[in-house]
């Protein structure tokens, strides 16, 4: 990404919102403190247990035209001394917005997520996932897109091109949380011609019918997950290399709520990585509301995961869901401190490698929130390509996070 022309385009943004007089500064300001608890897998790794990092993400909203109008910006930087590699900087969202009534359009840098299911977002597919912030996927980088979307009696269409594809990130070969062959990022390799300047687009038809929430997607163009060429240029240093091919995939979101339940589904048919292949995942939340009268709702999470891609890291990306069972449990307490707490178990059912998660954040003194996350890996085998790598990076992170 050119970050000149995104500068250049933010200063501007910060001009229009000063003469339009209606903008909106917040963001947030936190203080990481990662720590893993055994040694790492691999000898380039390094040794130190604790990772203190320092993360910023300001946010600039400025409206004008009768609010029809809107500028945003919002810049992410995590510094971290002990991990270069997980230091960086990206530009979550610098975009501008129109809306009239039944049609809105995005111009920029931005955000789109879909999806319905805990475990795994099949049908997520317009941002690049950010893997040096978090394995699990949810955070993203900016997207440069223009994205038309029109509302109707009938649900909203969105129509999106996408001139410019955002690689995906991995840790270097002496960091944690790294696949088991280091992973070459400065030969990326390509299946178009244009490598990252291939336009992609896509659509996506929803709507809400009763108690059914429906998605209905297409994309084509380059795929955000990499397979891998194997680079034996020095037969000692082995080397991945990843490959981005151009694909075709047609998406399925559903979602069912009657009363304390939720179905969910989430579906995919994807040629052009290999063979086509399916995917889905499929589960249900169910609540108890108001548990023992104390105003606490719990939840209880139940989905398979089921990706018939080529097992093959050569062919198609690689992934932990061949045939996994996710069961999870999400306790909000509805208080005045927003606490509540998610966790989590994903087993593959072929094989002994299980993934576990947990999440819980509290509020305190108004705009602080204390947040915990951890991850622990059990019993990953080296034929599964993902977990193995990460057997021994079973981590916890505590999060100070001040918000304004």
């Amino acid at each position: 990404m050119n970050w000149r022309a995104c500068g250049l385009a933010a200063a501007l943004i910060v001009v229009a919102a000063d003469e339009a007089g209606a903008y909106e500064w917040s963001g947030m300001l936190a203080f990481d403190n990662r720590v893993f608890w055994e040694e790492p897998a691999f000898p380039e790794q390094r040794s130190q247990a604790y990772y203190p990092s320092l993360v910023m993400q300001p946010e600039l909203r400025a409206d004008w035209n009768g609010e029809k109008d809107r500028f945003t910006f919002i810049p992410f930087l995590r510094a971290e001394p002990a991990d270069p590699q997980r230091q960086h900087l990206d530009i979550r969202e610098l975009n501008w917005l129109h809306a009239a009534g039944d049609w809105d359009v995005t111009v920029g840098v931005a955000k789109v997520f879909w999806g319905v299911t805990e475990s795994r977002h099949l049908v997520d597919i317009i941002n690049q996932s950010d893997l040096l912030e978090d394995i699990d996927r949810e955070q993203k980088l900016g997207q440069p897109m223009v994205n038309l979307n029109l509302i109707g009696e009938y649900g909203t269409f969105g129509f999106y091109v996408l001139p410019y594809f955002r690689e995906q990130t991995y840790q270097d070969r002496r960091g944690r949380l790294r696949f088991a062959l280091p992973i070459d990022t400065d030969r990326a390799r390509y299946a178009s011609a244009r490598e990252e300047w291939h336009t992609d687009v896509a659509l996506r038809w929803s709507h809400s019918l009763a108690s059914w929430d429906i998605g209905v997607s297409y994309f084509r163009g380059t795929g955000r997950e990499s397979a891998f060429d194997l680079d034996l240029g020095d037969p000692f240093n082995p080397r991945l290399v990843p490959r981005y091919d151009l694909i075709r995939q047609t998406g399925l979101e559903l979602q069912h709520t009657s009363g304390p339940w939720l179905l969910k589904l989430e579906a995919i048919s994807r040629a052009g990585q290999g063979k086509r292949f399916f995917a889905a995942t499929a589960g249900f939340e169910y609540t108890w509301f108001d548990v023992l009268s104390r105003g606490a709702d719990l939840g209880v999470l139940a989905e398979c995961n089921h990706d018939g891609r080529d097992a093959n890291p050569l062919v198609a990306p690689p992934v932990p869901y061949d045939d996994d069972v996710f069961l999870g449990l999400r306790l909000s307490m509805n208080d005045a401190d927003d606490s509540s707490v998610l966790a989590g178990v994903l087993q593959d059912v072929d094989q002994d490698a299980t993934f576990i998660s947990l999440k819980a954040n509290r509020r305190f003194a108004t705009d602080w929130i204390l947040e915990v996350k951890g991850r622990h890996f059990v019993d990953a085998p080296p034929d599964d390509f993902v977990l193995h790598g990460y057997r021994r990076d079973s981590h916890l992170q505590l999060r100070l996070a001040r918000y304004f």
